[in-house]
């Protein structure tokens, strides 16, 4: 049995054992701590660690559960130098990622009808659910190849959004390095759901600000207490499975030829500098860029439907983007004054105040992180500190699950699930259908964003409240 060792508040110590180049530590309130049954997902940390060149340490976050290779909630560091590349240390859904709007709305101007009335405007627009094309089918068909290699860029110039929104995306919303010839035909021709939710955990969240933390950054990212926000989760659907799936095999075929011993084949992985590490980096950016472009599509889908059913225009209805962040990714960053390749793996970038890769418009606050909760509990934005420097500022990027989707379909019954959804309209008629996003499948979203801002590494911004929340069938 892997035994954590404590070592801090809310910080404990996997040692170096074994294979393993480097520790592990895993960050948990005493509660989670006592709650934790993720042996798999220890195991995961485990086998990051005998990776070649990995740096520091391996980090879970508190929201950490296993997952494909690395776990969710995971973070691994690999030299330049001599470090590999994973695409299963990035996942299937690359750059699935989370961007939330403010708006001028007074949430309390909306009743139950009007909420409904603007979830059903939403999702006449935008295709939920697995395996939905778009309706943007022009994009796909005549500018597919500029998109995945310049992302939101591309689609602002085109008029899908506001020349602003750039600044307020991770990367600008392109990820440079994208070559769509790295990417294959059968990645390609799922590019057609480009402006679609997708299932499983993604969705779209009609919320309200309902608690203010720090008055001056709120005002600074445009958070005002009572207003309505919305929050957009989504990646880069078929498109970013298949970069995935295609180069987990190519990379379980070329790792012996590197003298790699992979302990899985979801860690499978290559050097940073061969071929197969270049061709996979490249493809992966394709990926993470179609998720930028994929978030910027459903935000002006999003824009139209409010100016439609509130027969305002943007003036006086806000919706600005205050921030979006990938959180399953691999990035080559400055750390320890060492190049490294970060691989964040449901967990956020949250950079601090003065880090010369915030945007302008955050410089002196730090970026907003969101932290989304369950479809029945709140979401949290988040900056990080300087302390944040020993996670190689990443922090979680949710609450994390505690039941796997099966579980959650055989023990989670209709009047628990009611009871827990409380009066938030959601948008599928069977409640069947979204069981395995019910809120008990989630840890405790408040104890998850407490344990870091608790020692320091995050500081709380705001509380969002949902208030309806637009959610696609399909794990």
């Amino acid at each position: 049995m892997i035994r954590l060792t404590k070592i801090g508040k809310n910080k404990f110590l996997l040692p170096k054992t074994g294979n393993m180049r480097v520790d592990a530590v895993v960050y948990l309130s005493e509660k989670l701590f006592r709650d934790f049954q993720e042996g798999e997902a220890l195991e995961q940390l485990k086998n990051a660690a005998t990776l070649p060149g990995v740096y520091g340490v391996v980090i879970g976050m508190p929201d950490i559960h296993s997952g494909f290779g690395l776990p969710i909630g995971g973070v691994m560091a690999t030299r330049v130098e001599d470090g590999v590349i994973s695409a299963g240390g990035v996942g299937m859904d690359i750059n699935c990622g989370v961007r939330l709007l403010s708006t001028s709305i007074p949430a309390d101007e909306l009743d139950k009808r009007f909420l409904r009335k603007l979830m059903d405007a939403i999702e006449d627009r935008i295709p939920t659910g697995i395996g939905k094309g778009s309706r943007h089918g022009n994009l796909y068909k005549s500018h597919f190849k500029e998109i995945v290699q310049r992302g939101a860029i591309k689609l602002i110039e085109m008029g899908y959004g506001r020349e602003e929104d750039l600044e307020c995306i991770e990367e600008n919303g392109c990820l440079d390095g994208a070559d769509i010839a790295a990417v294959s035909d059968e990645a390609v021709s799922r590019g057609n759901q480009l402006a679609t939710l997708g299932g499983g955990n993604h969705f779209i969240d009609l919320g309200v600000v309902e608690d203010i933390y720090n008055e001056k950054l709120a005002e600074v990212f445009g958070l005002k207490k009572g207003t309505l926000s919305i929050m957009i989760h989504t990646g880069s659907r078929g498109f970013g499975h298949q970069i995935c799936t295609d180069y987990t095999r190519i990379m379980v075929n070329t790792a012996p030829r590197y003298g790699i011993d992979l302990p899985d084949k979801g860690l499978a992985c290559v050097p940073i500098s061969s071929a197969e590490g270049r061709q996979y980096y490249k493809a992966m950016c394709c990926g993470v860029n179609f998720a930028f472009a994929n978030r910027q599509l459903i935000t002006y889908d999003v824009r139209e439907a409010f100016r439609e059913v509130f027969n305002r225009d943007d003036d006086e209805l806000g919706l600005d983007l205050v921030y979006d962040v990938a959180h399953n990714i691999a990035k080559f960053e400055t750390h320890f004054n060492r190049r490294l390749l970060i691989h964040r793996k449901g967990a956020t970038r949250a950079l601090p105040p003065g880090h010369p890769s915030n945007p302008k418009k955050y410089m002196e606050t730090g970026h907003p992180a969101i932290i989304p909760g369950s479809m029945g509990t709140a979401s949290y934005v988040v900056v990080g500190t300087e302390l944040a420097r020993e996670t190689f500022f990443s922090i979680n990027h949710g609450a994390g699950r505690v039941l796997s989707r099966g579980a959650a379909r055989k023990e989670i019954s209709q009047q628990e699930f009611e009871s827990a959804m409380a009066d938030i309209l959601y948008n599928t008629r069977n409640y069947k259908k979204v069981l395995d996003e019910a809120p008990q499948a989630y840890k405790d979203i408040d104890e998850v964003v407490n344990t870091l801002s608790e020692i320091g590494i995050t500081r709380k911004i705001a509380k969002l409240r949902p208030l309806g929340v637009i959610k696609g069938e399909g794990d």
